[in-house]
């Protein structure tokens, strides 16, 4: 795995170098811009914390990773010298598109800086040191087994690299909020005997040998154990307040997202689209009286091969009403049994596999549990008509979405990423496919729809009240579950997730809103040359850009990214 990360490096850098940098205005060139991304591509590769955020998830060099205190501030050192460079660059004058690019790699430095200093997790959140390393393991069991030799010892690796990265976090973590810290120590309850499970059900599908699986294994629960005693140690002096204030949420959304509202807006176009959910699945559920409720699928094989034709049919429909062109290389979004091993760890990470830039050639995977009435809000919903998720998850959304961007010609594009507008087209895709008529032979399933609209919506005031310090995360949870409504575990999951990560709840419902405006404003712009296809074949193609410079490589509009 090492050897062919390392390949995948100098592919990267081979592609970055050779991109068109003969582009010119005047005297102006952007190889300077070019080589700055190759640089800082394969930078972030190696240096970029794990996240339980499926769509953000990169391809990686193997290896061990390190959050002491003199790693962070290497980080710092070499962020200054790549912004450095950055800011010398003068794109004034660059057509539109190169324009763009340049402020993709601003914002993907500011990414850096807001996890750094603005919202530095590694020293206020226990749930980082989680997601360093638990969410690590359990995005390399995502990938299917068997594990050859190289994948295995990385897997290996991973579980070996538990124990120096929370003695790390013991060091970093300076009073982190007690909620934070409530919500690790729960969330390693029972580890020990997880992590057992995992490894003995992965010892048939890797290369290791059983004793030094076992003890890696075991290494790894001592330190988990111990790093959660010591949180319970600290918790009656830790204190309460988690909000991050609204200068830091506010250089998020300026600098990081691209977003062109302050949260007062958001929370206005949050409320607009909440009312508007409501009445829609008021109106439909009284349309539906008398309609015999959806059933759950019988059995996973059912529910498997459910969804296979589903996607099939979807992909049929995109292409057939002109919505999206559908490139035959394009593989498909999949259900798959769970394996013990990675069941052992749900919950530490999205167990999922939209695959990478170098596997185009395999089949996404989402692996699911038995279905039952028990299942979560989404699998639930998804277990009845596995047509929402598919629409969302799959295609045309985030499976389908990325892999065109990743076959962009354009390298910055390609690696860029910023689960905004990723999320804003999944979520979009579920009103427009519903509007283009997919769920008209299942009217409950048009519920569905307008209740993931309802979330959505009021996601977006749970993440700023959580930012600016109006909700705690206990008022979020009890907020969703009531609001949406959802099981309470879901919604408690929600409200950590947002808490936690500012800014990522907004991007389904803001992007909805951003991608619907910029439509109307490109048939306005263009009358009845306007094409719906090529309309949205140029937003999925460039489904890592946010939406905002998407619309001024567009229209020629700047007024969203001059704010």
């Amino acid at each position: 795995m090492k050897v062919r990360a390392v390949a995948l490096m100098l592919v990267l850098l081979g592609s970055l170098g050779g991109a068109d940098s003969q582009t010119q205005s005047g005297n102006a060139t952007t190889e300077p811009l070019e080589k700055l991304a190759g640089n800082f591509w394969t930078w972030r590769a190696k240096e970029a914390p794990f996240t339980g955020d499926d769509v953000n998830r990169i391809e990686r060099p193997g290896g061990v990773r390190n959050w002491s205190r003199a790693a962070i501030d290497r980080h710092r050192k070499e962020l200054a010298e790549l912004e450095a460079r950055w800011k010398k660059i003068d794109a004034n004058g660059w057509p539109i598109p190169k324009q763009v690019d340049y402020r993709l790699i601003g914002s993907a430095l500011s990414r850096v800086h807001w996890e750094l200093d603005i919202n530095p997790r590694w020293k206020r959140d226990p749930l980082f040191y989680i997601e360093q390393t638990l969410t690590p393991l359990v995005e390399a069991l995502t990938v299917p087994a068997p594990y050859d030799e190289a994948r295995s010892r990385e897997i290996l690796t991973r579980i070996e690299n538990i124990p120096a990265i929370l003695q790390q976090g013991e060091a970093n973590l300076e009073k982190p909020p007690a909620p934070f810290a409530g919500v690790a120590i729960q969330a390693l309850d029972g580890v020990r005997e997880r992590l057992r499970k995992m490894a003995a059900a992965l010892r048939s599908s890797t290369t290791l040998k059983e004793q030094e699986l076992n003890g890696a294994t075991e290494r790894a629960a001592d330190a988990l154990e111990h790093f959660r005693a010591r949180l319970r140690e600290q918790l009656p002096s830790l204190p309460k307040e988690t909000a991050l204030g609204r200068d830091s949420y506010v250089f998020f959304l300026k600098n990081v997202a691209l977003l062109p509202y302050s949260p007062e807006e958001l929370l206005a176009m949050g409320r607009q689209e909440w009312n508007r959910a409501v009445a829609f699945e008021s109106y439909e559920k009284e349309r539906n009286r008398e309609v015999p409720p959806l059933k759950l699928a019988e059995s996973t094989d059912s529910w498997i091969k459910d969804t296979a034709a589903k996607e099939s049919s979807i992909r049929e429909f995109l292409d057939k009403r002109g919505i999206l062109t559908v490139p035959a290389w394009v593989q498909h979004y999949t259900l798959r049994p769970m394996p013990d091993y990675l069941h052992a760890l749900e919950g530490f990470s999205e167990t999922d596999d939209f695959t990478s830039s170098s596997r185009l050639k395999e089949n996404c995977i989402r692996y699911t549990d038995p279905p039952s009435p028990n299942l979560g809000y989404f699998w639930r919903a998804t277990a009845q008509d596995p047509r929402p998720i598919i629409v969302h998850e799959g295609i045309p959304g985030h499976y389908f979405q990325l892999c065109l961007s990743w076959k962009h010609e354009d390298p910055i594009r390609r690696h860029y990423y910023d689960s905004g507008a990723n999320e804003g087209i999944g979520f979009y895709a579920e009103e427009m496919m519903l509007q283009a008529g997919l769920f008209d032979d299942s009217p409950h399933t048009r519920e569905i729809i307008y209740n993931f609209m309802r979330l959505r919506a009021l996601r977006v005031e749970v993440d700023v009240r959580l930012a600016l310090g109006e909700f705690t995360l206990e008022q979020a949870a009890k907020y969703l579950e009531e609001k949406v409504p959802m099981d309470p575990n879901t919604a408690r999951q929600e409200a950590i997730a947002f808490s936690t990560g500012p800014g990522q709840a907004i991007t389904y419902q803001i992007g909805k809103l951003q991608i619907t405006k910029f439509l109307t404003e490109a048939r306005m712009q263009q009358g009845e040359k306007f094409n719906l296809r090529a309309f949205h074949d140029f937003v999925w193609k460039n489904g890592n850009v946010p939406i905002a410079l998407q619309r001024w490589e567009y229209l020629g509009t700047a007024d969203e990214v001059l704010r």
